[in-house]
């Protein structure tokens, strides 16, 4: 007997996702209308509260369905107009260039990428030592290169050690194609060293993501909101290295403390060694690579390195677009390569198009964010506070805000507000400088307590990786939340103490010089 239109329609709606999740899917889209005619205000934060629900169960159903019909919705009663998206997703053109092309271009150099992260995972035997060299690396390389980019790298390296060891478990030849989600064919005693080496693997994660953000907030290059703060402060690449040294340095090494501490008593769900069987099997699998590596397959790995050290140039002397130098990057790889079969091109994009697809439905977010001013009463707070208090309220009100919004949003919003009071005399040069300070720390530094806080967190639990690993949105703000208390409470004190005394000193000692705030162009916020 055949199923009804309306039971078909019942059940193809958000596919497997459970009966409860679509039916809080429906009530939120029925409510919604009814809470904008009575309060529009009230329906703006309801909606970024459902949004955020929505990216909580991404293991249940990915986002940017439930989501994007949330957005579409908000649209169609007036919570925001399609101008206003557009507008943002114009404003973060660079990001969606870089998602597109970029995280594509790390798939054309996964080769290099597992063979030098594979002498590393079997050379570091001390757990520690690894998650301190993860950590480190993550935060090097954000300084200078986009957080996305670095993410990018660290989740095809994860996705590719899971590969070898779930096809060798699964009794697969290296060369067979294998789907890795299946875990059928598994013994009992391979799901016990699976299950360890997701949560070896889940540690290193999070440790890489958070070392994205203690090096993303050192430099002018390491956060797209560092950009606009410093292009209105009227900082050069030293300068605001130097104004932010007083609270990134101390909390760099707080945060690098706090790793070996949770990875030392395994809290928080760290400390999980790699299970020596696993060990075994990737050592096995290198020594083979090695052996049977062809002549064509090392002169791959020596292209692959010289387009990695083009890469690196080309980000930290920002010769093109972020996105641009990701194209250039399939370019050359693809060409000198051999890559020239469509099909083989397209495997590339699957991975990034479908997170840049909810990023959309993001700025959607955020343009009913905008337009329903709903930040205003918390600026408003911010700024009729006593000088002597606004460093903290600065940083404590981007902070949390931008665990739940954009951070280049937050950090906009906050910069052109500031410089509005300087503008009008409310505010000197040299306080203006410390709360620019403030405002950026505070959007880089505590909204690593959610994946909606940090675009990198939030790729990593949208990627496939996430779902092996079983790194749900509760696990990922449960991991995060030492680094989270360390790093937020750490600046907290830095701005509020040690930033204004380093700062005097600085200027005494002639490493900085008072600005003509007046001379620096504005810049528009979007």
């Amino acid at each position: 007997m055949q199923m009804s239109f309306g039971r078909a329609l019942a059940s193809n709606f958000l596919g497997h996702a459970p009966n409860w999740y679509k039916t809080a899917i429906l009530t939120f889209l029925i409510i919604n209308p009814l809470v904008f005619y009575v309060d529009p205000f009230m329906a703006g934060w309801l909606l970024v509260v459902e949004f955020i629900f929505t990216l909580a169960m991404a293991l249940k159903c990915y986002p940017l369905q439930p989501g994007g019909l949330l957005a579409i919705e908000a649209v169609a009663i007036g919570m925001t107009t399609p101008g206003q998206v557009k507008h943002e997703l114009v404003a973060n053109m660079e990001v969606l260039m870089l998602l597109i092309f970029m995280v594509a271009g790390i798939y054309f150099m996964k080769q290099l990428l597992l063979y030098l992260f594979t002498k590393l995972l079997l050379r570091i035997r001390s757990k520690q030592a690894l998650s301190l060299a993860f950590c480190l690396a993550a935060a090097f390389l954000s300084a200078f290169l986009d957080a996305l980019t670095v993410i990018a790298v660290v989740i095809s390296v994860a996705v590719g050690f899971y590969a070898i060891y779930h096809k060798v478990a699964s009794g697969k030849g290296a060369t067979q194609d294998h789907d890795h989600q299946d875990d059928a064919t598994l013994t009992d005693e391979h799901h016990r060293d699976l299950d360890g080496f997701r949560a070896f693997l889940r540690s290193l994660m999070m440790h890489a993501a958070v070392g994205t953000a203690l090096g993303g907030v050192c430099t002018l290059v390491g956060e797209p909101q560092n950009l606009i703060i410093g292009e209105q402060a009227g900082w050069h690449f030293g300068e605001f290295a130097l104004r932010m040294a007083p609270v990134s340095v101390p909390v760099f090494f707080c945060g690098l403390f706090t790793c070996l501490v949770v990875e030392q008593f395994g809290w928080f769900g760290y400390g999980a060694k790699l299970p020596e069987s696993v060990r075994q099997i990737l050592l096995e699998q290198d020594r083979q690579s090695d052996a049977h590596r062809s002549r064509q397959e090392k002169v791959k790995l020596i292209v692959q390195s010289l387009i990695a050290v083009w890469l690196v140039i080309g980000l930290a002397l920002h010769l093109a677009a972020v996105g641009l130098i990701g194209l250039s990057v399939i370019v050359l790889a693809t060409s000198l390569n051999g890559i020239t079969d469509e099909h083989a091109i397209g495997k590339a994009f699957q991975e990034a198009l479908p997170f840049t697809a909810l990023l959309a439905v993001f700025f959607a977010v955020v343009a009913v964010i905008i337009d329903q001013q709903l930040f205003r009463p918390v600026i408003d707070v911010v700024l009729a506070a006593k000088p002597e208090n606004q460093l903290a309220l600065f940083y404590l009100a981007n902070g949390l805000l931008s665990m739940v919004s954009d951070n280049v949003f937050v950090g906009t919003v906050y910069i052109n507000e500031v410089k509005a009071a300087l503008e009008s005399g409310a505010i000197t040069d040299h306080q203006f400088d410390l709360l620019a300070v403030a405002i950026n720390t505070g959007t880089n530094l505590p909204s690593v307590a959610t994946p909606n806080g940090q675009a990198a967190f939030l790729f990593l639990l949208t990627s496939t990786l996430a779902p092996l690993l079983r790194l749900s949105y509760g696990r990922m703000v449960w991991m995060a939340l030492p680094y989270t208390l360390v790093l937020a409470g750490g600046g907290l004190l830095c701005v509020e103490y040690l930033l204004p005394s380093m700062t005097d000193l600085f200027y005494q000692w002639g490493w900085l010089s008072p600005q003509v705030m007046s001379t620096i162009p504005a810049v528009t916020a979007h």
